[in-house]
C-alpha cells in the first residue's frame, strides 16, 4: 500500500498505552490507504548517502527489564528514521559480517551498518534493473530476497517475476516470469524466498490458497530466474489467523518462518515458528512449532523481514518492519538470540 512519504513518530499516538496503540493504527491504516501520496519516483533519485537515527527500544515498554520472549531472549531493538524519503517499507533484509543489506517495497536498496549508536551512516539507491516501470511503486513491489555466493535474487510481487542480480553492482544479468506463479494474486504473491543448501529454491505465495486450505508455495529445482527451471508445487499452513511474510534456514538445517497478523481490535502481531527442511518435497504442506509471539504491549508492527545470522556460538534472528511509508508505522528493527 502507498501511504505516507514521510517517515516520522507520532507523539499522541507514542502517548498511548501500548495495547491501545496499534489497533488505532491499523484502523487509520485502513481510513488512509485509499488516499494516502506515495513515496514518489524511484528512478529520479540516484544513490545516495543516508543518516540514520536509532532510537532503542525494549521488548516490553511496560516491563522494560523483560528480556524473553518464547524462545527468544531480546538483545536489542531499535525505531529507525532515515534522511531520505525513500527509506522505509522494509520487506527483506541479509545480515552479514555486521552490516544490512535490506529491499523496500517500493524497489529501493538500504545498505548500513548494524546500529552500535544512536546514529550511523549508510546508502539508498534505486534498483536499476527491474520489471515494469521504475517510478511505479507497484511494478517495483519487491517482497523477498535471497543473498548467496555474490548474487542476490529477488521476487517481485505484482508481476510474480524472479530477477537475479550481481552484488557487486546491483545489475541483473538474468530474470524470469515462472509460469507456476502467474496465477498467484498480484497483492499477495511471492512474500518469502529460501535458497535451500542443495541449490533449490522454495519460493512462499502469501494468499495463493490450495484446496486444503494452505497458502501455496513452489519448489523450484534450481535458479528461478532461470526461464524453464522445473517447479513443483506445495502448501504451508501458517498459525490461525496469520500469514507468512519471510522465512530463513537455520545453522541446524531448520526452516524459521515469520508470520503476520493483522487485526482490527487485537492490533498487529507477529508469530515465529521452526520445521523441518526434511519435510520439503513436491506435495507436502509445510508446518511450523511456534516458540514465539511477539503482540501488544510487546514492540511489534508490521514485521515483515526476517535475516539468520552467527554471533560466535549464538544464533541470532534479526526482524524487522515494514511501515508502508506511513507515519502511524515505525520502521524497527529488532536482535534477538535463538535460545529454544
Amino acid at each position: 500500500m502507498h501511504m505516507s512519504a514521510i517517515v516520522h513518530r507520532n507523539p499522541a499516538l507514542e502517548r498511548l498505552p501500548g495495547g491501545m496503540r496499534f489497533p488505532i493504527a491499523v484502523s487509520a491504516l485502513l481510513l488512509l490507504a485509499s488516499f494516502a501520496p506515495s513515496p514518489g519516483p524511484v528512478s529520479a533519485m540516484a544513490a545516495a548517502r543516508l543518516a540514520i537515527a536509532f532510537d532503542a527500544l525494549p521488548l516490553d515498554p511496560s516491563n522494560p527489564a523483560r528480556r524473553r520472549v518464547g524462545g527468544l531472549v531480546y538483545l536489542g531493538g531499535w525505531a529507525m528514521r532515515g534522511d531520505d524519503p525513500r527509506f522505509g517499507g522494509i520487506s527483506a533484509m541479509h545480515v552479514d559480517k555486521k552490516r544490512v543489506t535490506a529491499l523496500t517495497d517500493a524497489g529501493s536498496l538500504i545498505r548500513f551498518a548494524v546500529p552500535g549508536a544512536r546514529s550511523g551512516k549508510g546508502s539508498i539507491e534505486a534498483l536499476r534493473d527491474g520489471p515494469g516501470n521504475p517510478d511505479k511503486k507497484s511494478d517495483r513491489d519487491a517482497e523477498s530476497m535471497a543473498i548467496y555466493g555474490g548474487q542476490a535474487w529477488i521476487a517481485f510481487e505484482k508481476t510474480n517475476a524472479v530477477w537475479r542480480y550481481r552484488g557487486a553492482d546491483w545489475r541483473s544479468d538474468a530474470h524470469a516470469s515462472p509460469p507456476a506463479m502467474r496465477k498467484w494474486p498480484s497483492n499477495a504473491g511471492s512474500e518469502a524466498m529460501l535458497r535451500l543448501p542443495d541449490g533449490r529454491f522454495l519460493i512462499f505465495s502469501e494468499g495463493k490458497k490450495r484446496g486444503d486450505g494452505s497458502t501455496e508455495a513452489l519448489l523450484f529445482d534450481g535458479d528461478p530466474a532461470r526461464a524453464g527451471t522445473k517447479a513443483s508445487s506445495l502448501g504451508y499452513r501458517a498459525p490461525a489467523g496469520f500469514s507468512i511474510t519471510d522465512a530463513a534456514l537455520l545453522p541446524d538445517g531448520r526452516i524459521l518462518f515469520l508470520n503476520r497478523r493483522f487485526a482490527l481490535l487485537e492490533g498487529v502481531a507477529a508469530k515465529l515458528t521452526v520445521g523441518h527442511l526434511s519435510a520439503v518435497k513436491a506435495g507436502a504442506v509445510l508446518t511450523g512449532r511456534e516458540i514465539a509471539t511477539l503482540r501488544p504491549p510487546l514492540t511489534v508492527d508490521n514485521m515483515e523481514a526476517m535475516s539468520v545470522a552467527r554471533e560466535g556460538e549464538k544464533t541470532i534472528v534479526w526482524i524487522a518492519s515494514d511501515d508502508n511509508f506511513n507515519g502511524l508505522q515505525r520502521n524497527l528493527l529488532m536482535k534477538f538470540t535463538l535460545a529454544e
